[in-house]
């Protein structure tokens, strides 16, 4: 399949003159074929840091090979000789990216950070030279041109109009001199997104609180301050206690801590990351980055990078971003002004006489949810042990849903030790896929939580899915129960939407598979999947006591069920000051980038309205992977814009009978298993019978 370089660098020239004696060192290295294991699951025992580089160099050289026989074919283009075999050309390449990135991101280290750094930039020029061949692009646009006389099926069709854009995308059309200055600027932000990721997660290790105390930690658990006990002795630093970061603003314990003055040295050290000096800071990173996109959108003809960026999204354009996020700003901010009011009147009615600070919105909004709902964190968890939030939520909603079932097996090799792995069987008995479950945090793992795939289903190829979700779940001490919150709840049945995406891929082409979809509709599906984590068929199968077995009660349920409706404020207007951010870095031109980046933000949160201190973005430009590691670079409002969709599909389910197999098969038929094999609000309109309304949305959010 042909790979479109993660990043971009070093000449191309690098990687063929490398190449001669690649091709001898392949012998033994397990990416060099296909994995015989089922359905090419990874060899992950036998695959060494040492293998990556040679199996690289090897699959670029070998791809080169390949396209450069596509592009100089004697015979007239046609879509077999040209698409088709682009799509199967770079196999080992392919392979060894895919675990590669996918292994970086879940259990690093500073051999594959030091691969990470050579690659990025090379793979870039690697993607450069297929996208910039204007020998394969004539073939490519020969075909586009007279693509309604070819006779190819719908999904063949879109495959062709795809890869027309993709390469005009990547500046197949520019001038000769053009192209050579997006190369450099293509190498340039491969190699500075690559260092702003790896640094993102080096501070979030080395900024980890220390306290002197078990005093210090007061309101968290006995099993959690015995945790941070055992994290800090890993350290170094008997006798002292580690609570470690996440890449969030906010910080877990900050819900816990009831010394105000150590959740005010948590929240600094989490607001600070990335701009005090130091080897970490990335404000110099950050500038850079921006400048460089600025100008590579300039060279390709937009108005901005967001522009260039949404082009190729379900919202399109700037203009329509800009309303959204604006238009829910101010009803947002205004509900954390009336959440804070009431935190502030907590803070009063127990003593207190400070301000509300950013520290404090968490411990006291868990008061204040007691107050309000008589429940607070510390009674649920019990309620949501891990396995049986997994098994007999996550499965069981699935396995409801679909008819699919799950199998745990423990023969496969795993990466570590607490990495699970289970067959995936569809409702007639036959294997679907295979899903890997990493759930824990560990220090060489990134933050927050996602999905990827070690192999995607594809016809062409005869592939299936091999499906990973991955959560930062804090690991108690040996013997303890995986408890967990509400929201780490919802975030399992949030990934497994995006796996059941992946899973369900039935498409012909790899191009289109699975989760390959805008980055403003990949999210919608597993949005939508976390409507059945309170489901109350799915609640009552899983939410029970890990000690006794018992239900939880149905009015702590029913609180459950009410209280998803309290913070929304703070809900929103902190993941709305970070895509509103995220957008205002993107729309500057090369000229407007500013030369201090907390000054630029601190202005930008004024002008946009949600400079609101108590609700910090929930991530500032210094650690917001999102955008400057070049995922959702533009696009980190895409969450509300597939919020949407999720909204108007819950509605759906609930007008159609809920937990139904009838309605599982329809959305599942419609939308799930058609990847990106049209355009993505076609297929949308074909499961919904019409397009999303706004009204679900704002009564989800509470803006009505």
């Amino acid at each position: 399949m042909l790979i479109v370089a993660a990043a971009l660098g070093l000449a191309f020239s690098q990687t063929v003159l490398a190449a001669q004696t690649e091709a001898a060192t392949l012998a033994g290295n397990p990416l060099a074929t296909a994995s015989k294991l089922p359905f090419n699951y990874p060899v992950f025992d036998q695959i060494k840091d040492e293998h990556f580089v040679p199996a690289f160099n090897e699959g670029m050289r070998i791809q080169l090979e390949e396209i450069a026989a596509i592009a100089g074919n004697p015979k007239p283009a046609t879509f077999e000789n040209t698409i088709v075999a682009m799509e199967k050309s770079g196999e080992l390449l392919s392979r060894t990216q895919t675990v590669f990135y996918n292994l970086q991101g879940a259990n690093t280290n500073d051999k594959m950070d030091a691969v990470d750094s050579e690659m990025s930039a090379r793979l870039a020029a690697h993607g450069d030279a297929i996208y910039l061949n204007p020998k394969l692009f004539a073939r490519v646009h020969s075909l586009y041109q007279q693509r309604a006389k070819l006779k190819l099926d719908a999904e063949a069709r879109h495959l062709l109009e795809r890869y027309h854009k993709d390469f005009v995308r990547a500046g197949a059309q520019l001038s000769d001199a053009d192209k050579e200055k997006l190369k450099n600027l293509n190498a340039s932000i491969a190699t500075l997104q690559t260092a702003f990721t790896q640094n993102v997660l080096k501070e979030a290790n080395a900024s980890a609180l220390i306290v002197d105390s078990r005093a210090e930690l007061a309101g968290m658990s006995e099993a959690a301050i015995d945790a941070a006990a055992a994290a800090a002795k890993a350290k170094g630093q008997d006798g002292k206690f580690l609570v470690a970061i996440v890449n969030t603003s906010g910080q877990p314990a900050l819900a816990e801590l009831s010394n105000r003055a150590v959740r005010e040295k948590l929240m600094a050290l989490s607001l600070a990351r990335g701009s005090h000096g130091g080897e970490f800071d990335s404000r110099e990173t950050v500038l850079k980055i921006a400048k460089a996109r600025a100008e590579k959108a300039t060279l390709l003809g937009y108005a901005n990078f967001a522009a260039y960026a949404l082009d190729d999204q379900t919202a399109h354009d700037t203009k329509s971003v800009n309303q959204l996020l604006g238009d829910l700003a101010k009803p947002a901010v205004n509900n954390a002004r009336k959440e804070a009011a009431d935190l502030q009147a907590m803070v009063v009615a127990e003593g207190g006489s400070f301000q509300l600070g950013a520290a404090d919105w968490a411990y006291y909004a868990d008061k204040v949810r007691a107050q309000r709902y008589a429940f607070d964190e510390k009674q649920i968890k019990p309620y949501f042990e891990l396995d049986n939030v997994l098994t007999k939520g996550v499965f069981f909603a699935a396995n409801k849903l679909y008819g699919i079932s799950f199998k745990e097996r423990k023969d496969l090799p795993v990466y570590n030790p607490d990495v699970r792995v289970f067959d995936v069987f569809d409702a007639n008995g036959k294997q679907l896929a295979i899903f890997i479950a990493d759930m824990y945090a560990r220090g060489n793992k990134q933050g927050g939580a996602w999905m990827n795939e070690y192999s995607s289903q594809s016809k062409l190829l005869g592939r299936h899915p091999v499906v990973a979700n991955h959560l930062n779940i804090p690991k108690p001490p040996a013997g303890e129960p995986t408890l967990l919150t509400y929201d780490e709840v919802s975030t399992a049945f949030h990934e497994f939407g995006h796996a059941l995406h992946g899973m369900f891929s039935n498409v012909t082409y790899p191009r289109f598979s699975g989760t390959s979809v805008p980055s403003d509709f990949v999210e919608y599906p597993s949005q939508a999947n976390e409507m059945w984590a309170v489901w109350p068929e799915v609640l009552a199968n899983y939410a029970k006591h890990y000690k006794t077995g018992e239900p939880m009660p149905k009015e702590l349920l029913d609180k459950v069920i009410e209280s998803r409706k309290f913070n929304r404020g703070f809900t929103a207007t902190e993941y709305l000051a970070s895509s509103l951010l995220d957008q205002r870095w993107h729309q500057l031109t090369p000229a407007q980038i500013p030369t201090d980046v907390l000054a630029f933000e601190a202005d930008a949160l004024k002008d946009l309205g949600v400079d609101f201190a108590p609700v910090p973005p929930r991530y500032r430009t210094t650690y917001f992977s999102h955008s400057f590691s070049g995922g959702y670079a533009a696009g980190y409002y895409a969450y509300l814009w597939s919020e949407k969709l999720t909204a108007d599909t819950e509605v759906w389910f609930k007008q159609n009978g809920g937990l139904k197999r009838a309605s599982g098969d329809w959305y599942r038929n419609k939308l799930l298993s058609r990847g990106g094999t049209d355009d993505a609000m076609n297929l949308f309109r074909n499961f919904r019978g019409r397009d999303a309304v706004i009204e679900p949305l704002l009564e989800r959010r509470g803006l009505k």
